[in-house]
C-alpha cells in the first residue's frame, strides 16, 4: 500500500523526470488517418511534428475516456494504494469528467479506494512543473495531505505565456475567427496566449514577428513571476529545441531562476497549436510553506 502521484501526457513531463521518479503517465489518444496512437507510448512528439507538417495526413485528438482511466486506475485500487491524479484542464478537454466517471465506477467494486482527482486548470508544463515539484516533496518526506495542499497551491498560481509560429492550427481547431486568421497571417501577427482562471486558452495580446513574441515571453515572465530565483520554471516547444534552449538560457541569466525544465509540447496540445509553438510557465506566488520539502 502506497500513495501514488500520477498524471496524463498533456502535462509534457520530460522523460528524464518520468524515469527518475517512475512516474505513471496516462497517454492521451491521437488519431492519424483514422488510426489511434497514444502520446508518449506509441507515438512521440518529435515524430509527431514531422507528421503534422504533412498536409496529406488527417490528424485529430480526443480526450482519455472513462474506460481508459478505469484500466489505469484499477491496479491501484486492487493493491490498496492511494492516488493523486493531476489532470489536464477542463477548460480545454473533458478529461476531468471522464476520470471522475471511472472513479465512481471503481468505487462500486473497491469502496475503500482513495483517489483524489485535481482539475489543474493548466496545460503542458503548466501542470507538469507542479507534478515534478510534488514528486520532489514526496521524496523529501512530505505527507499526503501536505502534497495535496501544495498541488492546489501550485496550480492556482501558475502562469502560461504562449505564442505560436503559425495561426493555421488555431484557426483549423476553431479557436480563431476567419477575419483574425486572414489579417493576422498577412501581417505576420503572433498572438500571445494565456490560460485564464477557468483553465481555457485565451489570446490577450498581439505582436508582429517571432522575435518580438519571444521577447514578450521574456518580459512577461519578469512581470508575472514571483521569487524567480527560487523557482523551477518551464519552457516548452513544438519541435524548436534550439530556440527553447536559448529562451531558457536567457531566463536563467536575466532572472537568475533556480532551474528551467525544457520539454516538447506533446501530441495532444501540439495538434492544435502546430509546430513552432513556444511557451514559458512560472508561478505568480512563492512556494511559501512548501519550500522546506522542495530544495533539500
Amino acid at each position: 500500500m502506497a500513495f501514488k502521484i500520477i498524471t496524463d501526457s498533456a502535462s509534457d513531463v520530460p522523460q528524464y523526470i518520468i524515469d527518475e521518479f517512475n512516474l505513471h503517465v496516462i497517454p492521451t489518444p491521437v488519431v492519424i488517418n483514422e488510426k489511434d496512437y497514444f502520446d508518449g507510448e506509441t507515438i512521440f512528439p518529435k515524430d509527431f511534428y514531422s507528421i503534422l507538417e504533412d498536409k496529406t495526413k488527417d490528424i485529430k485528438t480526443y480526450h482519455i475516456n472513462s474506460e481508459m482511466f478505469k484500466r489505469n486506475f484499477e491496479p491501484y485500487a486492487k493493491n490498496g494504494d492511494e492516488v493523486l491524479y493531476m489532470c489536464f484542464s477542463t477548460g480545454i478537454a473533458g478529461t476531468f469528467n471522464a476520470a471522475n466517471l471511472a472513479k465512481e465506477e471503481l468505487l462500486e467494486t473497491y469502496p475503500d479506494f482513495k483517489i483524489t482527482i485535481i482539475d489543474t486548470k493548466c496545460a503542458s508544463l503548466g501542470f507538469g512543473i507542479p507534478v515534478y515539484k510534488l514528486l520532489l516533496m514526496q521524496r523529501n518526506g512530505a505527507d499526503k495531505e501536505t502534497i495535496i495542499k501544495a498541488a492546489k497551491h501550485f496550480c492556482k498560481h501558475m502562469e502560461h505565456i504562449v505564442t505560436v509560429e503559425t495561426l493555421d492550427y488555431l484557426y483549423k481547431g476553431g479557436r480563431l475567427s476567419k477575419l483574425s486568421y486572414v489579417v493576422g497571417g498577412g501581417l505576420n501577427i503572433k498572438p500571445m496566449i494565456e490560460i485564464d482562471e477557468n483553465g481555457s486558452l485565451v489570446a490577450y495580446a498581439k505582436v508582429r514577428g517571432r522575435k518580438k513574441a519571444i521577447n514578450k515571453i521574456i518580459e512577461e515572465v519578469g512581470k508575472r513571476g514571483k521569487d524567480l530565483e527560487n523557482q523551477i520554471i518551464g519552457v516548452v516547444h513544438g519541435d524548436r529545441e534550439e530556440e527553447a534552449k536559448e529562451l531558457a538560457n536567457i531566463l536563467k541569466e536575466k532572472y537568475n531562476v533556480k532551474d528551467v525544465v525544457i520539454s516538447y509540447v506533446g501530441c495532444a496540445i501540439g495538434a492544435h497549436t502546430g509546430p513552432g509553438v513556444i511557451a514559458a510557465v512560472c508561478e505568480n506566488e512563492s512556494d511559501g510553506e512548501f519550500k522546506e520539502y522542495l530544495y533539500k
